[in-house]
């Protein structure tokens, strides 16, 4: 029987890394098969409701998408599996794989321990992984408080085919725009709230923005990769909001914003300043939206400076092996050491 040296399980679609790490598997040579999560939240909208809230936060389908899972590898030999985010699969079902001699690895994209996304059957899960990947330091105590095996801090990169280095032609050729990419989280209503009554007017793109009458008039919509990389490019500021309740150092956008030349905002982490060091050489640091409106406001007013900046931050994050290719790398080294 053929063996495949990676399934990859995870939401596809869009700027999801699972399709990453399968585009990045591809690059490597390895032979891989890229299976979406997407089935285990579909059902009947007021069953999946009930489910999610009385059950713990459990996706509808979880047990028949679990089993499915063990199906999948009973049937076919797979040297590795790759689980990304809070993969729909159980405790049982991974230990079943293990005992079958499957190398198991997640990358936990969200901090399982926030209670917006905290689930018990995820928890149990995770112990279950022959090594877990966290891009938050914040989570390595409490992951391996809860009897995880070996836990490592591996940060977020970018996707090449979904933000090319090509696209930094483009950089700040819309004067004035500051633009925020993500979904309308009540901390980031907050924060945006905060930044215009300060005289901020962000172009934001991401879901249920237009859902709130103080955000309408700048809300955008949803936008698929390729325009996601357009807008960043052509912003003259791109804000980069961490999750507090998350306990994010960094976030995707950190990445993807420098590898199109987009010009960077970022809010002031430990992290964010270890990537783009010292405020002004590579980006602008913000501590309060008031902070972050008044360094849009000079960054506007200073092209020349901000496109500096700019291409300072997109070499180091394009010549400093930050794709996911390189990320898939770094957990492969390690669980082969």
């Amino acid at each position: 029987m053929i063996v495949t040296d990676l399934l990859i399980i995870g939401p596809t679609g869009g700027t999801h890394i699972a399709g990453s790490f399968a585009r990045a598997a591809g690059e490597l040579g390895l032979s891989h098969e890229l299976h979406d999560t997407s089935p285990a939240y579909q059902g009947p909208r007021l069953a999946r409701s009930l489910v999610w809230r009385l059950g713990g936060k459990k996706p509808y389908r979880l047990n028949d998408f679990s089993l499915g899972v063990g199906q999948l590898i009973a049937s076919r030999r797979f040297r590795r599996l790759l689980a990304v985010g809070q993969a729909p699969i159980k405790a049982d079902v991974l230990a079943w794989a293990r005992a079958k001699g499957i190398e198991c690895l997640v990358f936990a994209t969200d901090d399982p321990f926030n209670p917006a996304h905290r689930a018990d059957w995820f928890l149990d899960s995770l112990p279950q992984y022959d090594r877990v990947f966290t891009p938050r330091r914040a989570n390595i105590i409490d992951l391996q408080s809860i009897g995880c095996r070996a836990v490592d801090y591996l940060p977020f990169g970018f996707d090449p085919s979904l933000f090319p280095a090509g696209a930094s032609k483009e950089n700040g050729s819309t004067a004035g725009k500051v633009l925020f990419v993500g979904g309308a989280d009540q901390d980031r209503i907050a924060f945006m709230t905060s930044f215009i009554e300060a005289g901020g007017s962000p172009e934001l793109a991401g879901a249920y923005w237009d859902r709130h009458e103080t955000m309408k008039l700048f809300a955008v919509g949803s936008k698929l990769p390729e325009e996601l990389c357009r807008l960043t490019a052509s912003a003259a500021v791109n804000l980069c909001l961490v999750r507090r309740a998350n306990r994010d150092g960094h976030v995707m956008r950190s990445f993807e914003i420098p590898a199109v030349g987009g010009f960077l905002l970022a809010e002031d982490t430990a992290e964010h300043r270890e990537i783009f060091g010292e405020e002004g050489t590579a980006a602008l640091y913000f501590a309060t939206a008031t902070e972050a409106a008044e360094k849009a406001k000079w960054a506007i007013a200073h092209p020349a400076e901000r496109a500096a900046m700019a291409r300072a931050a997109h070499h180091l994050i394009t010549s400093g092996g930050n794709t996911y290719k390189d990320r898939l790398s770094a957990m492969l080294r390690l669980v082969k050491a």
